[in-house]
């Protein structure tokens, strides 16, 4: 009886340890840029059960909610395995976590990888993305580190509540005057847009919400909206800036603008939006910044600046973008990116590192058992 008792206490003592040892090196998002030999070996491992139309897939992001694409279209694409993420666009919280119950259902049915699901949750939009929920102030109210981290707080209560895990704030833009931006904007003083930035990226990730620094390299002191036509930096890219302190800091995720810069030597996108050019996203962004988190395009289906572009998708994909956010036709996206990888290896590299990435942020986000 007493070695029954001794082995008994011995065996709880062991699973008291194993069961916080498992919490302590349980992924988080704030380990995400720390190598980490478990977590890559997973991160094959899941690779390599895909194959390349499922691996392309998970660069898809589609829409969902009223603006977005019809519900029977977004759980079909789910179904065939042709998504990697959802952007949820006007709704309420209830419909948001009903549609993303039925995704979650089809994913785990299926034994697929989990989708990504974000939201344009940034302070401005808040309450016309997620309808009924109480009001709160517009990013320009916001004016010190403590309402930043308050305002912060109160939307991942609500985001994590609904089932999100991305969400596309703050806007960094230095402004308060841009047609586009608007009230959307931390302000004018890029000290004051860098601190407010920073402290909103910190709560949001200490969360376990991946936050999005947007619109690179800077949509404030620019006139006009990408929404309508086309928009051009004319010289020097004056809000760059402000990302270096964001990124020295462990930003998570990057949303490219629609922008066209000109009269620039180092930075010309010769005609192309700044979303399609490689000058920008990787040599700018990835290697002379060194940013090596997620990025992702702006919408690519009703912003003018960029639907104007022959094969946008693609351009976006080659120029160095993770996700691609709302292309027109999703399948024709998949199978334009498939076609240049089997002409270009340089190419289908780079896709396979996007891919990797994008699993690799699901296993830290805790998505994946």
């Amino acid at each position: 009886m007493k070695n029954f008792k001794s082995i008994s206490i011995l065996l709880f003592f062991i699973f008291l340890f194993s069961s916080s040892y498992a919490q302590e090196n349980k992924p988080s998002l704030q380990d995400f840029y720390n190598y980490n030999p478990t977590i890559e070996h997973k991160v094959d491992e899941i690779f390599n059960k895909l194959n390349d139309t499922t691996r392309v897939a998970q660069m898809i992001v589609t829409s969902a909610g009223e603006l977005g694409k019809p519900e029977a279209v977004v759980l079909k694409l789910a179904k065939e395995n042709k998504i990697g993420g959802v952007v949820f666009l006007k709704g309420t919280k209830e419909s948001h976590k009903k549609m993303i119950a039925n995704l979650n259902s089809i994913s785990d049915s299926l034994n697929q990888v989990p989708i990504l699901f974000s939201i344009d949750a940034e302070p401005s939009l808040f309450n016309g993305r997620l309808q009924g929920t109480e009001p709160i102030m517009n990013t320009i109210e916001i004016k010190t580190i403590k309402q930043s981290d308050s305002i912060a707080r109160i939307i991942n209560k609500e985001l994590l509540d609904i089932g999100f895990h991305q969400n596309f704030a703050p806007v960094t833009d230095v402004s308060k005057e841009n047609e586009a931006i608007k009230n959307r904007s931390f302000g004018s003083n890029k000290k004051e847009v860098i601190k407010l930035s920073n402290q909103f990226i910190k709560t949001t990730q200490e969360q376990g919400i991946i936050a999005t620094a947007k619109h690179f390299p800077g949509h404030g002191l620019v006139k006009g909206d990408t929404h309508k036509k086309s928009v051009y930096i004319d010289g020097k890219l004056k809000e760059l800036e402000v990302y270096p302190p964001l990124i020295d800091k462990g930003l998570l995720s990057i949303m490219m603008a629609h922008i066209t810069i000109k009269n620039n030597p180092k930075y010309n996108t010769n005609g192309l939006p700044a979303s399609c050019s490689r000058t920008i996203v990787t040599d700018l962004l990835k290697k002379e910044l060194g940013f090596k988190g997620l990025i992702i395009t702006d919408a690519l289906n009703i912003m003018k600046a960029v639907t104007i572009i022959k094969d946008a998708p693609l351009l976006a994909s080659k120029a160095g973008n993770d996700m691609l956010l709302m292309p027109i036709d999703e399948l024709e996206t998949i199978n334009s990116i498939l076609n240049e990888m089997e002409k270009d290896s340089k190419y289908k590299a780079q896709v396979y590192q996007s891919v990797k990435k994008i699993i690799r942020l699901k296993l830290f986000l805790g998505l994946i058992k």
